[in-house]
């Protein structure tokens, strides 16, 4: 199963660029088996822009290093002032060759009548045979040259049985999947299996399997409630690429809001002791009753500490479980959209007329966000939902314990309405809001598996994305454009950050053959909204020429039928099928320009660095 760092951190303050854009403490690596693979994307703010330093190397994976080319130089300062390496590792397997590469309905915990298992002697417990091995050949795309896929790799993971057809794993055990197949603990045949739906954000799929031999003589797991902190847990899955089943046994260790690294978001976590490796992904987490408590996903490498391995609980499973069920398909979980400042400060408080030890501080809202119309800067919110947030940004969870208050947020539908208390200017009220999920400028996953592209006269346009990022690297996308990437927000739903890839040299575009991975502002003199926005411009020209306006006030000029007519000796040249990605079929739907801001706001809006490298601002 895939293996791969989250890379949200604290950077060092270095004078060159400003620090990552994420707050964490962790270095989180998947825990799935692969085989021949190639680098995939990055979670959020994975790119460094700062010095590189030789004593900050990157700790490399069991198999190869996350990108196929430059280096990756970052570290963090954890809580206790030490450095901790970045780790972001490769899928790792035994590989087949010296290849290296580039539901339940109305789920519910119902404790009242399930059968409890004995878990002493688990060699003959029956509940295991509902524990499987999953086997998944991968094909994702090549971003830098995105009309084509990569070679081909394979994985191994675990799912088990939840009932009604269907299997439970990881999302990032079938990512750009082409092919999944399961296999029963005892048995030699694999079976076909169907993607039904996928969470990026917290990293779970369901699978369904049409064969009803697959489901003969097997009983599906039952889900238990969210375990204490010492509760023993077991770990099964089929790790290391091993045929046969693996138990290991361990303890909870710790339960809170956790950075999920295949979908960059932070949601419930369970921190266990049990040891976990790559091949356990998706498999199961039981207690001493065989309950299932959670899916393990993913573990902790840092040089000081071991033994630490994350299951999602139950309570993530059942918000996924309900979402696919509500709508048949995955909507995602939502956000508030605002980057908030905690108010643990006595004077803070007393400037802000904050009277108790209560509430955080409205630093920046989302313009996509739908909180963005009765939330201001300089807010203080001090309830979610009736629920009080202490200055820490906390509030009240189980008995004697408090957790981050984007739990309560995690815990809404896409579409919800939340009630905000707030005080502005010494004034108490309450607001409504919808709460969407968020609207990123550069996407972390690609919808639809193929990203877009658009070729007129050998230059390649596409948006730039999280994935393109990995594939390229800092080096060669620039500081000025990584920098917008990192930190900016987007201003409407739809705007993409479009960039001149490449340019494939032919006599029409002479001069221009140097130039890549540059934004595009402007065509014609009309600004550019996204790639869509682009190629319609292109197909309602009638202008003599082309002009194309780029970072930095660099210019390109075509002429217009001197680029039509050597389109289609480009693409037999290169062996390009289309000049234009699958999506561009569908009817262009342009943005009200009513909506729109001023051009001098558009794609431009950076988000302060303070909330990186300082633990007293977090997004919610």
């Amino acid at each position: 199963m895939a293996t791969m760092a989250i890379a949200a951190a604290a950077s060092s303050k270095c004078s060159l660029a400003p620090p990552l854009p994420r707050i964490s403490s962790r270095n989180l690596v998947f825990c799935s088996s692969h085989g021949t693979q190639q680098s995939r994307r990055t979670s959020l703010g994975t790119c460094s822009i700062k010095a590189k330093k030789k004593d900050d190397s990157i700790e490399p994976s069991s198999q190869q290093n996350f990108r196929r080319k430059g280096k990756q130089e970052r570290f963090h300062l954890s809580p206790g002032g030490a450095k901790e390496k970045l780790v972001q590792a490769e899928p790792t397997a035994f590989k087949p060759s010296n290849l290296q590469k580039k539901d339940r309905k109305g789920f519910t915990s119902n404790l009242g009548d399930q059968q409890v298992y004995d878990m002493g002697d688990l060699q003959d417990t029956a509940f295991l045979n509902a524990v499987v091995k999953v086997y998944c050949t991968h094909t994702q795309p090549d971003y830098s040259l995105p009309w084509q896929k990569q070679r081909q790799y394979t994985s191994t993971g675990s799912a088990f049985m939840i009932g009604d057809g269907k299997l439970l794993t990881n999302a990032h055990c079938v990512e750009h999947y082409t092919q999944v197949k399961v296999k029963r603990r005892g048995d030699d045949t694999k079976f076909p299996a169907k993607v039904l739906a996928r969470g990026l954000e917290c990293d779970l799929a369901l699978l369904s399997v049409e064969n009803e031999e697959f489901w003969k003589d097997v009983e599906p797991l039952r889900f238990g409630r969210l375990p204490c902190l010492q509760d023993s847990v077991t770990v099964v899955g089929y790790p290391l690429g091993g045929d046969t089943i693996s138990v290991t046994k361990g303890v909870v260790s710790r339960i809170e809001v956790t950075s999920y690294a295949h979908g960059t978001s932070d949601l419930l976590g369970i921190q266990i002791d049990a040891a976990i490796n790559p091949g356990n992904s998706g498999g199961p987490a039981f207690n001493d009753q065989g309950e299932c408590i959670g899916v393990a996903f993913q573990v902790l490498r840092s040089d000081e500490a071991e033994n630490i391995g994350y299951v999602i609980p139950t309570t993530v499973v059942s918000h996924f479980m309900n979402d696919y069920e509500k709508s048949g398909r995955y909507t995602g979980f939502p956000c508030l959209g605002v980057l908030l400042q905690k108010l643990e400060n006595p004077a803070l408080r007393a400037c802000l007329k904050v009277q108790s030890n209560e509430g955080v501080l409205v630093r920046k809202v989302e313009p996509t966000s739908p909180a963005n119309k009765v939330l201001k800067e300089g807010d203080v919110i001090v309830s979610f939902d009736g629920v009080q947030i202490g200055s820490e940004g906390t509030v009240p969870f189980r008995s004697a314990e408090r957790i981050a208050f984007r739990y309560l947020i995690s815990q809404k539908f896409a579409g919800d309405m939340a009630e905000l208390g707030i005080i502005r200017d010494g004034v108490h009220m309450n607001v409504q809001t919808t709460l969407k999920p968020r609207v990123l400028l550069v996407p972390y996953h690609i919808e639809g598996g193929q990203p877009s592209y658009l070729i007129v006269a050998g230059l390649v346009f596409t948006p730039l994305s999280e994935p393109l990022i990995d594939e390229e690297c800092e080096d060669s996308i620039g500081l000025k454009l990584l920098a917008k990437a990192r930190y900016s927000l987007a201003k409407f739903e739809g705007e993409e950050i479009v960039i001149l890839s490449q340019v494939l040299a032919n006599e029409v575009n002479i001069g221009y053959e140097d130039m890549g991975n540059q934004q595009v502002l402007k065509f014609n003199g009309t600004r550019i909204k996204n790639i869509r926005h682009l190629g319609h411009l292109l197909d309602t020209c009638k202008e003599k020429y082309l002009i194309f306006e780029f970072e930095d006030n660099f210019l390109v000029v075509l002429e217009r039928e001197a680029a039509a007519n050597s389109s289609s000796c480009i693409l037999k040249d290169y062996g390009i099928p289309s000049e234009r990605s699958a999506d561009f079929l569908e009817p262009y739907v342009d943005i009200d320009d009513k909506e729109l801001p001023t051009e001098a706001e558009i794609g431009d809006v950076p988000v302060s660095s303070l909330e990186i490298g300082f633990d007293g601002l977090l997004w919610a």
